[in-house]
């Protein structure tokens, strides 16, 4: 089922800001604990990182200059990055040219996560990642 044209960009503009806010929290004198603040509820009440833990710290550790450290850290993280840097400029791209550019491509991807040739592997990937996490006692 597919997200709204309107919802879907409202929706990921908001979790980018978010992230943006997070991110600068994390990385400046108003986080004063000189490590990131964690917020994961699964971590919290089961005490093992999930598949996303250590994603704002490789996300810092990418802006610092350190690929290979954030890779480590969570190469989710690399992901998340990417996606926090394009999609603004093509939320904002699409708004001011009065084009659907990037809601095409997401219902082309939801389409193309249906297929189990994709969804399978996918899964197997963030499994990994998250025995990854465990091992590393993120």
């Amino acid at each position: 089922m597919y997200l709204k044209k309107n919802k879907l960009y409202f929706f990921l503009f908001i979790a980018c800001i978010a992230g943006y806010i997070w991110l600068f929290y994390n990385m400046t004198g108003f986080n004063t604990t000189n490590n990131t603040v964690g917020v994961c509820v699964f971590k919290k009440i089961t005490t093992i990182p999930c598949p996303s833990c250590g994603t704002t710290r490789s996300i810092v550790s990418l802006l610092q200059g350190h690929f290979s450290q954030a890779l480590y850290t969570n190469p989710l993280g690399i992901v998340v990055f990417v996606f926090m840097l394009v999609l603004p400029f093509w939320i904002l791209a699409d708004f001011f040219l009065k084009k659907t550019t990037l809601f095409d491509c997401y219902k082309k991807t939801e389409i193309w996560l249906r297929k189990p040739q994709i969804t399978i592997p996918l899964i197997l990937l963030v499994l990994i990642n998250w025995i990854w996490n465990i091992i590393k006692q993120l």
